[in-house]
């Protein structure tokens, strides 16, 4: 019988334009300082865990993320493109509200989570869930047995919650997606089973940080 892969899979610490709800995509985006702050917390948050190795997307903010876990805890770090947020072509550096105001029709078929639409230049919503899907499969596949971390994006991670609970790609997201939050998930021959979701307990020093300025 196969042995179970053990993933903690994160999301990349804050950028500017995770702050101004602006829709990055493949465009690479570094993390701003608090971006910084919150990867710097996640090697001693997972230090116990044992870690065999980190597997990052490599788009800037991914990597960096991926770094501020890797070298404290001296693992080994390989990147993987399989791991990019969607490209969303045409759409990515504009705020929500832009896309609102300026492709409403781009807007409406993004927003009812249209399997089949793909912004110009950009991925379809189901193509973009099977790259996803595959690739963590991949990655979990040929380190079978091991505890590895994925740092990757909000949309990579959303594929995977609903691969881990069996919820369809149309359905309207009820989760979170905290940048540098923890995410644990299990990977058999069966798929991948969700174990835990969102923990950010390594984040709420830098919450009453913030809360004090």
């Amino acid at each position: 019988m196969s042995e179970a892969t053990r993933i903690i899979a994160i999301r990349h610490g804050e950028t500017a334009w995770n702050a101004e709800s602006r829709l990055q995509g493949q465009l690479d985006i570094p993390l701003n300082a608090r971006g910084r702050a919150q990867a710097a917390q996640l090697a001693e948050a997972l230090r116990e865990e044992g870690l065999a190795l980190v597997i990052s997307s490599d788009l800037g903010r991914a990597a960096d993320t991926a770094r501020a876990l890797a070298e404290p805890l001296g693992l080994p770090l390989h990147f993987d493109a399989g791991l990019r947020e969607r490209g969303f072509g045409a759409m990515e550096g504009r705020t929500f509200q832009e896309i609102d105001a300026h492709a409403p029709e781009y807007a409406l078929r993004w927003r009812r989570r249209d399997p089949d639409f793909g912004p110009p230049g950009g991925e379809r919503l189901i193509d973009f869930y099977a790259r996803s899907i595959a690739a963590a499969e991949r990655l979990a596949q040929a380190h079978a047995g091991r505890t590895i971390a994925l740092v990757t994006h909000g949309g990579v991670l959303d594929c995977l919650y609903r691969a881990a609970t069996r919820i369809e790609l149309q359905a309207s997201r009820t989760w979170q997606l905290g940048n540098a939050a923890i995410n644990r998930l299990l990977h058999t021959p069966e798929g991948f089973t969700l174990v835990g979701w969102n923990d950010h307990q390594h984040l709420l020093a830098l919450a009453k940080d913030d809360a004090a300025h």
